[in-house]
């Protein structure tokens, strides 16, 4: 039995190398295997022996241990489901039915699916391709995305599992063409060329779907308007979503209520609220609920904001469960640039609007820098001053503990808004790559009706720009981006996919349906982004890096219109987009597109809109990279091979397809001049709406002058934001509800 095991184990290396020989994988079970040992006990320690192997130098053994992971599997759904172990894949009828009998399955998949169509469906369904996995990409799929029963025992398999998302996402297509686009959603994520994000993973095809993300939300400030929205972030965290949230609209400690000097507490009281209800209301009891909380750099509670998760100061006035992000206009960094000693004013924003009678957080670029030194000259305005070289200390010191604030550029955000006519962004969410039009809800007054003799209370809302995001993204390591149909392929395949999601969702709080049926915001991103350069030989550090990086962001932006545009043309365009940039041609113009193939696609878009009023934007990716065997985000890999710690466990990674080809173009993101990705953030840039997961990585090397540097250049480049700043030193918690 022994033998056979490590026969097939090694059946999954296609290789001609010594290393990777049955005799090698002896010595290292010497000391291991034991008579009388169980078949579960063998493989379990073959599968060992594996990973101990893996390495930087012989990476491979990690898919022989994959191999016999997938075989267990197979035994394991066999048994818990009592079906033969020969065939496990066979009966997928059978298997949905059994499945919706246990509540695990929404029955809309067998009332919008015949036998005869399922049948064909499972034609389709290419159990070799559960073989594409590493070992870390399967051990967490089988552990975390697959159903299991209420005993805790898995029920699905890989192939099962990525049709049934592929029919749920398909359901909205017309009969005639729901099995077309059912199998290519199939393809594109069984051949794992393209992820939906955890929570569609995850929900789809279940009896309950909430399949978005992440939410944002803007606090309005009254007392009502802070607690409905701290009641909306309770909601969201309850099905799984996380949030980020805009503060800055919030009176800051010392300003009046009703006339009343020095009555506020400011805005940490009520962060404290949001950070105990992210603890409180946890996700499915996996994990706490998870929130960002943003302010702008002018608002008078900053410093005390920058303190909230560091480790010493006044406890009371901590909150160590929320991701802190600041709202930057380009004014802060261009005089953080020429006059580092100069002062910076903060002001509390209801002190602003109740004498001058604007908001001045409605306003971005020159127009705000006018109000901006328009209010810093009213002696009527009560300011807080300080050096902005001892705001930027704070801000660094905060980075360098926590890896946290997050940042975000508020002029280049706004400028590049493709729906700028119907409003304003404010802030990001909870990883800093969503940027949508936001708005507070508000709250009007409450009525009483009489309905059958009893009193009924009715609140009336009217509600705000609340932001949804629908995410997915496309594995740029697994897919030929020189192969401009396969990309186009791909793209058309997961915006379609996506833009199913905005109806089929199931919505935890109003505000959100209304707000994601108004834009129909979707967010494709991309894995796999060194993986992809890797493959191509092109080195981190090289101009043809930059150069590679334009045109394939480019080519992804266009097919992703051409395919919203197309969608438009069959189901209708999205209903803000008369006066969009897309409607007058300016979001062309912005971007420097005058080939022959954008201007023809200017001119459909104008004839016929689009379907979604945002496309683009690149998630951290952390599981789903693991479960696609490729690099997250857009990041450099911290290693050609580390060791990963979860759960008590330690699995060995290594770079996407390392190998002696590929090794030298594997260089580790501490190594990487961090002015090279900023430039390559920028450049993608021009071609994504929204903007990117994007982490400064340093060492302890760096000075507070070089990173506040790495901020100028960024600002000055039009990157939208930075998600965190890393070093070797900090354990950050990874994003999961925008692992897409």
């Amino acid at each position: 039995m022994l033998e056979k095991l490590c026969e097939i184990a090694l059946g999954a290396i296609d290789s001609s190398e010594d290393i990777y020989s049955i005799d090698n994988l002896h010595k290292a079970l010497k000391n291991i295997i034991r008579e009388n040992m169980t078949r579960d006990e063998l493989i379990d320690s073959i599968i060992q022996s594996l990973l101990e192997l893996t390495s930087e130098t012989e990476p491979k053994w990690q898919f022989a241990a994959s191999k016999l992971y997938v075989l267990k599997l197979y035994e394991e759904v066999s048994k818990n489901r009592g079906i033969k172990y020969s065939s496990p894949y066979q009966g997928f009828y059978s298997f949905i039915r059994e499945l919706t009998s246990l509540g695990l399955y929404g029955k809309y998949i067998l009332d919008n699916y015949s036998k005869e169509e399922i049948e064909e469906l499972e034609r389709e369904i290419d159990p070799n391709r559960d073989f594409l996995f590493t070992y870390s990409g399967i051990h967490l799929l089988s552990r975390r995305y697959l159903i299991q029963n209420y005993n805790r025992e898995v029920l699905e398999l890989p192939q099962q599992m990525f049709m049934g998302i592929a029919m749920h996402l398909a359901i909205p297509e017309k009969r005639e063409n729901r099995l077309y686009w059912a199998k290519r959603i199939y393809n594109c994520l069984s051949t794992l060329k393209a992820t939906m994000a955890t929570p569609t993973m995850s929900n789809a095809r279940k009896p309950f779907y909430q399949l978005s993300s992440c939410f944002i939300d803007t606090v309005g400030d009254s007392l009502k308007g802070i607690y409905k929205s701290l009641d909306n972030f309770a909601s969201i965290s309850k099905f799984g979503g996380g949030m980020g949230i805009y503060f800055g609209k919030v009176r800051a400690l010392g300003s009046t209520i009703r006339g009343f000097k020095g009555a506020s507490g400011g805005v940490i009281p009520w962060i404290k609220l949001y950070n105990d209800t992210a603890v409180a209301v946890d996700q499915l009891g996996v994990r706490n609920g998870s929130v960002a909380v943003w302010l702008d750099v002018w608002h008078k509670d900053i410093p005390e904001f920058l303190g909230i998760k560091t480790n010493n100061g006044d406890d009371r006035k901590k909150a160590h469960d929320v991701f802190p992000g600041i709202c930057y206009p380009d004014l802060f960094w261009k005089m953080a640039e020429s006059n580092i000693d100069g002062s910076w004013h903060m002001m509390c924003p209801h002190e602003v609007k109740t004498i001058k009678g604007y908001s001045l957080e409605d306003f971005y670029g020159d127009e705000w820098e006018k109000r901006y030194f328009d209010c810093v000259n009213d002696d009527r305005i009560d300011k807080r001053a300080m050096k902005i070289k001892d705001i930027i200390r704070l801000i660094i010191k905060s980075a360098s503990e926590t890896g946290t604030p997050f940042a975000f550029f508020r002029d280049a955000a706004n400028k590049m808004n493709p729906n700028k006519h119907k409003g304003m962004i404010y802030s990001s969410n909870l990883c800093s790559e969503i940027m949508q039009n936001m708005g507070e809800l508000e709250i009007e007054q409450s009525e009483v009706i009489d309905e059958n003799s009893n009193k009924i209370i009715i609140e009336r809302t009217k509600s705000g720009d609340f932001v949804v995001c629908n995410l997915s993204s496309i594995v740029l390591g697994n897919v030929d981006v020189n192969d401009k149909e396969e990309l186009e392929y791909v793209v058309e395949t997961q915006i379609r996919a996506m833009d199913n999601v905005i109806d089929l969702n199931y919505y935890a709080v109003p505000y959100a349906k209304v707000t994601n049926e108004k834009y129909r915001g979707v967010g494709l991103g991309t894995s796999g982004y060194h993986h992809m350069l890797a493959k191509n030989k092109i080195g981190w550090l090289s101009e043809k890096h930059l150069e590679f990086c334009d045109k394939v962001y480019e080519d992804i932006n266009y097919f992703a219109i051409k395919a919203s545009l197309n969608i438009a043309k069959e189901k209708g365009k999205y209903s803000a987009f008369d006066g969009s940039d897309y409607d007058t041609g300016d979001y062309f113009r912005l971007r420097n597109y005058t080939s022959e193939r954008w201007d023809k696609l200017k001119r459909e878009v104008k004839k016929y809109g689009i379907r979604n009023g945002y496309l683009l934007a690149v998630a951290p990716n952390g599981s789903t990279a693991t479960i696609a065997g490729t690099s997250e985000g857009v990041d450099p890999v911290i290693s050609r091979f580390w060791l990963e710690e979860k759960k008590g466990s330690i699995v060995p990674k290594t770079a996407p397809e390392l190998s002696k080809e590929n090794f030298w173009f594997y260089i580790s993101a501490y190594n990487v001049d961090q002015s090279m990705s900023i430039k390559a953030n920028a450049i993608r840039q021009r071609h994504i709406d929204q903007a990117q997961s994007f982490n400064l990585y340093i060492t302890t090397d760096y000075t507070m002058r070089q990173i506040m540097n790495l901020y100028v250049e960024a600002c000055k480049l039009g990157v939208k934001s930075i998600y965190y700043v890393r070093s070797r030193s900090l354990e950050i918690e990874k994003c999961e509800s925008c692992s897409s």
